[in-house]
This record gives C-alpha cells, structure tokens and sequence, in this order.
C-alpha cells in the first residue's frame, strides 16, 4: 500500500477573503468558495454542530492545493503566540517553489507580508526565505538557480 498523492493542506483562517487574495497573489487559483454544506465531514472532524466556510486553491497545473476553512460555529481557538517561532511543535509552513523570489515578495508584501528572517542563498542550487502572511501563516518560498 502506497500513498498515491497529496491532494491538500488545511488552513483555518478568520478572514477568508484577506487568505484567499495572498494565495491567489502567490500564483494560486481560486477553484471554489462556499459554505461546507455535507454533514458528513462533522463525523470526519469530530465537531458538531458545524458551520463553516470553505475555499479551495490550485497551484495551475499541477497537483496539490490548499484548503481555508473559517468556522462560524463552533468558534474556532486562537493558538499560543499567534505568531509562533519556526522551532514550535506542529505544522510550520507550506514551500512552493517559484520562478523570480524577488518578485513573490514584493507582490506579498502588498497584501502584508513579512520576511520572516531574511532571503538566503542555498549554495549555488536556491534562494529561499519565510514569508509570514495573513493571520501569521507562513509560506517558504524556493527559487532554484541555474
């Protein structure tokens, strides 16, 4: 038995709208918005009395994409810190690898984006860095070199 693929990561955010544009601004597309609407997925949770909206992203042609999931019921627990060091138990960031870091950066900066050290270059293979976005997620960015 073998994993076949990875379809996506979940991130439950308060402002769906502010998360959606920074990924949308970091090349992702939009594929659906709405309220989660199968009662199924509170068994598959272990919550009841859901209610919630969701919103799925694609990285353009390819596999793999992101899930945003804001709980309007039951309220959903803020972690401690909220923007919690790289070194904390848990999931820590999402890498996408990109053509021009610079670029990504600047564009994320827009939607308020923060280095979260500094763009470092891996040998003569990557430039890479910490981006801590909307709500303190984190996004790694990889710029492969020729």
């Amino acid at each position: 038995m073998a994993i076949q693929r990875m379809d996506n990561a979940l991130i439950v955010v308060e402002d769906l709208d502010a998360v959606i544009a920074f990924f949308v601004e970091l090349g992702m597309e939009l594929e659906g918005k709405g309220p989660l609407e199968w009662q199924g997925a509170e068994r598959v949770i272990g919550l009841e009395n859901v209610r919630q909206d969701v919103a799925m992203l694609r990285i353009p042609g390819a596999t793999g994409g992101i899930e945003l999931a804001k709980f309007h019921a039951p309220q959903p627990i803020t972690p401690e810190p909220k923007d919690a060091p790289a070194n904390t138990l848990g999931l820590r960031r999402v890498m996408f690898a990109v053509d021009d870091i610079d670029d990504v950066v600047a564009r994320l900066r827009a939607h308020g984006a923060e280095l979260v050290g500094e763009l470092v270059q891996f040998e003569n293979i990557y430039r890479l860095c910490y981006v801590r976005g909307p709500e303190g997620i984190v996004v790694g960015l990889a710029e492969q070199l020729n």
